[in-house]
């Protein structure tokens, strides 16, 4: 339910308010999709919403930017929902250097609505 408030409020900026300030941030994806992916794909709402603040308090002058993937720390061989299914992918996970965590990289190839 609130995540889907969330990501309401989401679509809905992303759709208006970002005309207002196009191209201004410092990082790709950017940060209201950012916040989004980390909405659909981490299952702990908190830090998903506090991952995200980090990512717009970074977005300034004072950080580089550059490419900078959402992370999650679910195993997604373990939660997948289908397995012997044929269904489209909306999200890869690679894992990190560490292993123990993974990043979120969109399937920019895929059918399917985004």
């Amino acid at each position: 339910m609130i995540r889907g408030v969330l990501s309401g409020f989401l679509r809905i900026y992303q759709k208006f308010f970002t005309l207002l300030g196009y191209g201004s941030c410092r990082y790709y994806p950017t940060c209201s999709e950012y916040a989004k992916w980390q909405l659909e794909a981490n299952p702990n709402l908190f830090k998903a919403l506090f991952l995200s603040m980090v990512r717009i308090l970074r977005c300034n002058q004072f950080f580089d930017g550059g490419i900078d993937y959402p992370k999650a720390t679910m195993n997604p061989t373990k939660n997948s929902k289908f397995p012997n299914r044929k269904c489209s992918v909306k999200y890869w996970f690679v894992p990190d250097a560490h292993g123990d965590r993974w990043k979120i990289i969109k399937n920019t190839f895929s059918k399917g609505h985004s």
